[in-house]
């Protein structure tokens, strides 16, 4: 991957801002590149705030959910690594029990597990 590239989602990752979990969101998260939205997905959950994790917990091909087992994988370990899971831990309920997706559904509950074997 390129190294702009990488210090563009660094420098992402390292503002508080909600424009810069959008950013990340809209050219990482949606890029054709497997290295990208791996290193985005992993960025997003770094953050570990609400919007950030939401974006790779929620959303169809994103994150826990994304199509690449390299991209949903390095983020699930991403999940594991927080030292502070208490709002990993709501979005997935809420996923759990509110998402229409059973796919979504099925890879929150996955990960959850995996957070109470941790």
């Amino acid at each position: 991957m390129n190294r702009n590239v990488l210090e563009i989602i660094d420098a992402l990752t390292a503002h508080e801002d909600k424009d810069s979990i959008r950013v990340l969101e809209e050219l990482g998260t949606n890029s054709p590149d497997n290295e990208v939205r791996e290193y985005t997905s992993r960025a997003l959950v770094r953050k570990n705030v609400h919007d950030s994790l939401k974006i790779v917990i929620i959303n169809q091909g994103k994150g826990i959910n994304d199509l690449s087992p390299a991209v949903a994988m390095s983020t699930i370990n991403e999940i594991l690594a927080l030292k502070d899971k208490s709002e990993v831990v709501r979005i997935l309920d809420d996923t759990i029990n509110l998402h229409s997706d059973e796919s979504v559904k099925e890879n929150a509950r996955s990960v959850k597990s995996l957070l109470a074997l941790s």
